[in-house]
C-alpha cells in the first residue's frame, strides 16, 4: 500500500513538474516577446557598433578611403601611447575632473539640505526653480551661457563692473575657462538635487531625535547621521560623474568648435576622440581611442565599487 502511495505521490509530482515547466516556458517565451524590441536595438545599435569599432581599432580605416583599409594589429594602441595630443587631452580631461568633480557631488548636496530644512519657507517653489534648468535642453543652456558670460555685454561681467569688480573674459582666458564650464554644468544639477532630497527626507527623524538629546549640534548631525544615510545616493551620483567626465564633450563644442581654446584648455579626450574619426576621418584610431576609454571607464568603476563597502552605508544590511 505503501509502494502504491509513494508512486501516485511521484506521479503526480512528476505531473506537477511538467506543468509548471510549460507554465515557466510559456511565461518566459512572452517575457522575450515583450523584450525583444530592446534585445533587437541593443543588438543592432549597441553591441555589434562595439564588436565593429572593435575590430576598426585593429586597422587603419579610414572614412575617406574605405577601400584601402590594412590590418595595423596594436598599430594604433602603440600610436596611441607616443601621440603628444592625446597625450595632452588625457591631462586635461584629468585636471578639469580634479575640480569638477568633487564640486559637482558636493553642490547637489548642500543644495538638498537647504530645502530639506524645516526652517525654509517656499520649499516647492525653489525646488521647481533648481530643477527647471535641467529640463532645458542642452545645447541651448549652452547658448545662452555664452551670452551671459560674454566679456562686454553679458549679464555677469556688467553686474561685476556696477560694483567695481573687474570683470574677466570667461570663455577666452585659460585662467577662467573652467570656472565658466564649472558654472554651467552646475546649472543643471537638478535631477541629482532632488534624489538627495528625497534621500534625506526618508532618514528616520528618531536619529536626528537622538542626536540631539546626546547633545549633537545641526553639524555633527548632518556629518554623522544624514551624510551616511544619503551615502548610497552620494555613491550612484559619483559614479555617474566620473563616467560623464570622461566623456565632456558637448559644452566645450558648443562654446569653442572643438578648436581647444584657450590655449589648448578645452582640448579634451572625448573631443579629441571626435576629431579625430570626423574631422581627420581616422576612425580605426578614434576607435582605438574609444575602446581604451571604455577600459579606463570600466577600471575606474570596479575600484569604486571596490571601496564603496568602506564608506557606502546601507541600512537593509544591518538585518
Amino acid at each position: 500500500m505503501s509502494t502504491a502511495f509513494s508512486g501516485f505521490s511521484l506521479k503526480q509530482l512528476r505531473l506537477k513538474k511538467t506543468k509548471m515547466s510549460k507554465l515557466v516556458r510559456r511565461e518566459a517565451l512572452w517575457g522575450l516577446l515583450f523584450l525583444s524590441p530592446w534585445i533587437v536595438g541593443f543588438l543592432l545599435w549597441t553591441f555589434l557598433p562595439m564588436v565593429a569599432s572593435l575590430i576598426f581599432s585593429f586597422t587603419n580605416f579610414s572614412l575617406i578611403y574605405p577601400g584601402e583599409t590594412q590590418w595595423v594589429g596594436f598599430g594604433n594602441y602603440i600610436k596611441f601611447l607616443k601621440d603628444p595630443i592625446v597625450g595632452m587631452s588625457v591631462k586635461v580631461s584629468l585636471r578639469f575632473a580634479l575640480i569638477a568633480v568633487p564640486i559637482g557631488i558636493i553642490q547637489p548636496i548642500l543644495m538638498a539640505a537647504l530645502l530639506n530644512d524645516g526652517r525654509l519657507r517656499g520649499k516647492r517653489f525653489f525646488m521647481t526653480l533648481f530643477y527647471m534648468p535641467y529640463i532645458v535642453p542642452l545645447v541651448s543652456a549652452v547658448y545662452i551661457w555664452a551670452g551671459v558670460m560674454n566679456d562686454q555685454t553679458g549679464w555677469i561681467n556688467m553686474a561685476l563692473r556696477t560694483v567695481g569688480f573687474p570683470a574677466p573674459d570667461w570663455l577666452n582666458d585659460p585662467t577662467w575657462i573652467y570656472p565658466a564650464l564649472i558654472i554651467v554644468g552646475l546649472w543643471g544639477v537638478g535631477d541629482m538635487m532632488l534624489f538627495h532630497v528625497a534621500a534625506m527626507q526618508g532618514i528616520p527623524t528618531e536619529l536626528y531625535d537622538a542626536a540631539r538629546v546626546d547633545g549633537a549640534g545641526r553639524i555633527a548631525s548632518f556629518r554623522h547621521i544624514t551624510l551616511p544615510m544619503i551615502s548610497p545616493v552620494i555613491f550612484y551620483n559619483l559614479i555617474l560623474s566620473v563616467i560623464g567626465i570622461v566623456q565632456y564633450f558637448i559644452i566645450p563644442f558648443v562654446l569653442k568648435g572643438g578648436s581647444g581654446e584657450p590655449g589648448n584648455t578645452t582640448r579634451f579626450y572625448a573631443m579629441q576622440l571626435y576629431k579625430e574619426a570626423f574631422a581627420y576621418s581616422e576612425m580605426g584610431y578614434a576607435a582605438t581611442m574609444a575602446w581604451i576609454l571604455f577600459v579606463f571607464v570600466l577600471i575606474m568603476t570596479v575600484v569604486l565599487f571596490a571601496t564603496a563597502k568602506y564608506w557606502v552605508y546601507y541600512a537593509a544590511e544591518e538585518g
